[in-house]
């Protein structure tokens, strides 16, 4: 497997716009020129290559967020495997261009795929595709670290180091079958001591307190239409990441995830290469088989020898039975102005102590905003005439009641009008919520800290953690047409 080309962006807000450092790989390129013979497409330029890329993430130009080219129902986007249109709609496509961003970044490669392209196969069959997220991952790491926010001191001065990496990591364009990188590349690596030989792979040993940290990130997602002929959806994944900074070669660390009584079993589940050894009915449980009450419920227990950086231990899915927040919306038109009622409900399952809690309520396809009388029971609203957008800030806490509520009526009389969306028009609205919850899960899981086990000289200190996070959490105006799935949420 081999790569193509690569492109570092920064994204930095209020800066503009610019690629940090490409690399194309020229005995790749001509491998690629040979195995696709007449249907081959080259590398453009790395500014042609920044605004394909730009546009394919609706990145290039915010006021308009439709681009027919990108945004078509005939067009399915199987991010982060991009298609960038060199030359018009079915001419000269790139495919498959990795992307992922973080933070100030996006890094993106250009894999060669060895395969006949027509008819496309399945990305899930291309071990380039693969290897080179890891890849990216791998490079994010080593950019970013640990925390994803660098300083821009020292992001220019890894940036400097790139190319010296690259040689060793991807010489001649082919990525070795290395892990992420978390740390620059030293010139001097200490030598292990004892018969213990140390792998390729790992570029060095922890010197110093030895600490391990696991984290466990459950992420909920919601569809919600208030209406009983659409079915409402939610679905929860999350992941568990450590890093250990334990004295050793090849340290063993054993990470026991475990459940409440009434938690609900792990499904789906991956791990990292690292893990040694695993229980079978861990990785047979999945979400597609019904549930019948005897879905293997734990405990999960991980025993793996770390990586140097961090690294994602394991991901999984959950079936809960309710989401968190329960919520009606509804819309009303009226002469000239808009009616609008929501009521937002906490689960009584769920902790009332969030980290941030959000409520927007954007209007599209309105002149806008004149007169906004609204009201609220709980939390205070910021209105943005210029985006139509009402902020309901409800803070770190609902009331008592775990019921929440806004009311009142617009106008829109602006003299400009509003933003646009080729979707939501008419009554076709929603409610985006954004919120984060420490110390949660829905399905119950955490990791105790008694329960870490570390085979290493030393006794290390253990730090656990566990949240609960938002993402695409929408209810829907009942009154007004919205987007219905007949399957379950895709991940």
């Amino acid at each position: 497997m081999s790569i193509r080309a690569l492109w570092v962006i920064s994204l930095d807000k209020g800066e503009h716009v610019s690629v940090r450092f490409s690399r194309m790989f020229s005995t790749v390129e001509h491998r690629a020129k040979r195995l696709a013979g007449s249907s081959y497409v080259s590398v453009p330029e790395e500014d042609t290559v920044l605004q394909l890329l730009l546009t394919e993430l609706g990145l290039s130009d915010p006021d308009k967020p439709y681009a027919a080219l990108r945004d078509d129902c005939l067009h399915c986007q199987r991010s982060p495997a991009l298609e960038l249109r060199v030359d018009g709609r079915d001419k000269g496509l790139l495919w498959p261009v990795l992307a992922i961003a973080q933070g100030p970044l996006i890094l993106a490669c250009l894999p060669l795929v060895d395969v006949p392209s027509e008819p496309r196969p399945p990305l899930a069959s291309l071990l380039s595709v693969s290897k080179g997220l890891t890849l990216l991952a791998g490079l994010q790491t080593f950019l970013l670290g640990s925390g994803g926010k660098p300083d821009s001191e020292g992001l220019a001065s890894r940036l400097s180091m790139l190319p010296n990496v690259l040689l060793q990591i991807c010489p001649l364009g082919t990525p070795l079958d290395v892990p992420s990188l978390g740390a620059p590349v030293a010139s001097t690596v200490p030598t292990p001591a004892g018969n213990q030989k140390q792998p390729a792979w790992k570029t060095g040993l922890h010197r110093g307190r030895a600490v391990v940290n696991v984290a466990v990130v459950e992420v909920v997602r919601s569809m919600q239409y208030g209406n009983r002929s659409r079915q409402d959806l939610w679905d929860v994944y999350g992941t568990v990441t450590c890093k250990c900074e334990v004295e050793g070669v090849l340290p063993n660390v054993t990470v026991t995830l475990t459940l409440p009584p009434n938690g609900s079993p792990l499904q789906d589940i991956l791990v990292h290469p690292c893990v040694t050894s695993l229980d079978s009915s861990i990785l047979t449980a999945s979400s597609v088989d019904n549930c019948d009450g005897s879905a293997f419920s734990g405990p999960y227990k991980f025993p793996f020898s770390p990586p140097l950086e961090p690294f994602r231990l394991c991901s999984y899915t959950s079936q809960v039975p309710v989401p968190p927040i329960l919520g009606s919306y509804q819309l009303k038109n009226e002469e000239n102005q808009l009616l609008v009622s929501a009521t937002l409900k906490l689960h009584e399952s769920v902790k009332n102590s969030f980290e941030y809690c959000e409520a927007h309520l954007p209007f599209f396809n309105r002149d806008q905003m004149g007169i906004v009388d609204m009201k609220v029971n709980s939390g205070q609203l910021d209105v943005s005439k210029e985006k139509n957008l009402l902020v309901w800030i409800l803070g770190q806490k609902f009331p008592k009641s775990r019921e929440v509520t806004l009311e009142g009526k617009i106008t829109f009389s602006g003299p400009l009008p509003g933003p646009t969306d080729p979707l939501c028009t008419e009554l076709t609205a929603y409610i985006k919520l954004y919120f984060k919850v420490p110390d949660l899960t829905l399905s119950g899981c955490c990791v105790d800290q008694h329960s870490v086990q570390v085979y290493s000289s030393a006794k290390p200190r253990i730090v656990t953690s566990r949240e609960l996070q938002s993402k695409e959490y929408f209810i829907w105006n009942s009154t007004g047409a919205a987007p219905v799935s007949s399957g379950q949420m895709m991940l």
